[in-house]
């Protein structure tokens, strides 16, 4: 029931996108219409990914207020937490909207995983296409003639984690806590994840990337370079509202 679930919600939209732009890009460039299909679905998903970013400037704003109740109720973690949710919900921030943004992604590169390796291309799988679509006639697996997206490729996934390195530098972030390392173990987790975040997760990226195929290694470069790029424009656009405001 699952396998049915993931192929009708996750597989087969992927799948058809994909055969769809192969048929339209030049040379039916598999690697080309990775591309394509990856910005399409940062294009979905922009609007998740925004409120993400404006989530941790509204955040950063509070970090004062935040920091009065941490001290205030120290000895209380129950009220701190309620009066912190109160004053997320006066700011009207979703704590979570960046982890959606990371969770709606992981199908996806499960889904292009499971049409590059469990068949489908370069041979077209017909069963698995929608009624109104038609295979193309040609599948160029070679993307610029360079790499095969069937394969791995080493150069791929070093641009994938280096383009996750890239993005977790230039991200906003919480403000450092103000606490000394072993004074608070809250404290200690988030500058833990912090650090993961800028330095394990690209190496973590480049080899998942590697390991699974070429295809998955440009689809996560193309989206850390859309989402570098997303991530500046919104930056530029709040700054300059805030400004505006004053």
């Amino acid at each position: 029931m699952f396998v049915s679930a993931f192929n009708i919600v996750i597989h087969d939209p992927l799948y058809n996108a994909l055969v769809f732009l192969i048929s339209v890009v030049p040379y039916a460039d598999v690697g080309i219409a990775v591309i394509l299909l990856t910005v399409l679905v940062k294009l979905i998903l922009f609007p998740f990914a925004k409120q993400a970013i404006e989530t941790q400037f509204t955040v950063r704003k509070i970090t004062p207020e935040l920091e009065k109740i941490k001290k205030e109720y120290k000895d209380d973690q129950q009220e701190q937490v309620k009066r912190t949710l109160a004053l997320y919900k006066e700011n009207d921030i979703h704590p979570l909207s960046g982890f959606l943004v990371i969770l709606i992604q992981l199908p996806i590169i499960l889904g292009l995983y499971w049409i590059f390796f469990k068949g489908g291309l370069p041979q077209i799988d017909v069963s698995s296409l929608y009624t109104f679509m038609k295979a193309p006639m040609e599948v160029n697996m070679q993307f610029l003639s360079i790499v095969d997206m069937g394969g791995k490729s080493i150069v791929l996934a070093l641009l994938a984690g280096a383009t996750q390195f890239i993005h977790a530098r230039i991200a906003i972030v919480i403000p450092e806590v103000t606490t000394k390392p072993g004074e608070s173990l809250k404290d200690d987790l988030m500058r833990s994840m912090h650090i993961q975040m800028k330095y394990v997760l690209p190496v973590i990226v480049g080899v998942i990337a590697y390991t699974i195929s070429a295809a998955v290694a440009l689809y996560w470069t193309t989206s850390n370079v859309f989402t570098i790029v997303q991530e500046l424009l919104v930056r530029r656009s709040i700054l300059g509202k805030q400004e505006y405001e004053k």
